[in-house]
């Protein structure tokens, strides 16, 4: 009877380590950002369509999981006292004392290192440095300004688009038109995207000191207006996969509709400036991102 105990005591102890390893690395947000890298390496011309080496695929993803979960495990070292202090935050598990920061330290710098070297092993080193120089903008830049100044947002937003740009290089070897249109989709993107979410979470993050919102205020019509304007700038850059002879006319449709649904939430959210109409805009920028990068990838197949 006693080992049995003993034994489920055990598994419990390995499923709760591998649910806070997951919690460390963000998995969802890492799993998002990893898609995005992999749908643009099917994207880049030197990727024949019907040709596709699932080993590489998956190398691509773990490589990909690898760094930005270890971008993702910093930043909960770095801001665990303020993740602490906050809802949504606080029971991630180095602010909640489950994991010391000297085993999240050891996580981290392992996968990096790891990532790295599979992109450039396996893909090329131009991948791996890109990759490189996302991780540090987003773990040493973005990650301590969120507390100084919302310009933070911008700066952020770089590592957030980079993916794109390091599947693209990994396909392509070389850094042409097609990267930067997907880069710059997914660099506009986020600013709807992230402040919806930063004035669902506003009192939180202004409790924690994150200075997020483009106002000063706060959840207000300039930061609303915001919105609208970086919702409408997607439109013409939603145009330019097109223009470059990424995708034909299906998926133009489908990413200008997807466009335009994405700027009436924004618009909504100016008229009603609610919380509600908040999280319209969120869902619909986790819905806008797969739909825009799979409409493209079937318009290619097709």
């Amino acid at each position: 009877m006693q080992q049995v105990t003993v034994k489920q005591q055990s598994s419990l102890n390995i499923a709760g380590k591998v649910k806070d390893y997951m919690m460390l690395i963000k998995f969802s947000l890492s799993f998002m950002v990893v898609f995005s890298a992999v749908i643009s390496y099917l994207l880049a011309p030197q990727i024949v369509k019907g040709h596709w080496d699932w080993q590489y695929i998956t190398l691509l993803f773990i490589g990909g999981l690898l760094v930005t979960g270890s971008a993702n495990a910093v930043n909960q070292i770095v801001e665990k006292d303020t993740d602490a202090m906050m809802m949504r935050t606080s029971k991630r598990p180095v602010a909640a004392g489950r994991m010391q920061p000297a085993e999240a330290w050891a996580f981290a710098i392992i996968a990096v290192a790891a990532g790295c070297f599979i992109l450039g092993y396996f893909f090329n080193w131009l991948s791996a440095g890109l990759a490189l120089f996302s991780w540090f903008v987003y773990a040493y830049m973005y990650t301590p300004l969120k507390k100084v100044s919302s310009i933070s947002v911008l700066l952020g937003a770089v590592p957030g688009a980079l993916p794109c740009l390091i599947g693209w290089a990994a396909g392509e070897d070389k850094l042409t038109a097609g990267g930067w249109v997907l880069f710059a989709i997914q660099f506009f993107w986020q600013f709807p995207h992230f402040w919806a979410i930063a004035w669902i979470a506003h009192k939180d993050y202004s409790n924690a000191g994150f200075k997020l919102m483009p106002s000063v205020e706060g959840p207000t019509k300039y930061s609303a207006v915001q919105s609208i304007i970086y919702s409408l700038v997607l439109i013409p850059v939603g145009v330019l996969p097109y223009l470059v002879g990424m995708s034909g006319m299906t998926s133009f449709w489908i990413v200008l509709a997807a466009n335009l649904f994405m700027l009436w939430q924004s618009i909504r959210l100016y008229r009603e400036m609610e919380k509600k109409a908040a999280r319209r805009v969120m869902f619909t920028s986790y819905i806008y991102l797969p739909i825009v990068l799979l409409a493209l990838l079937v318009d290619k197949i097709g």
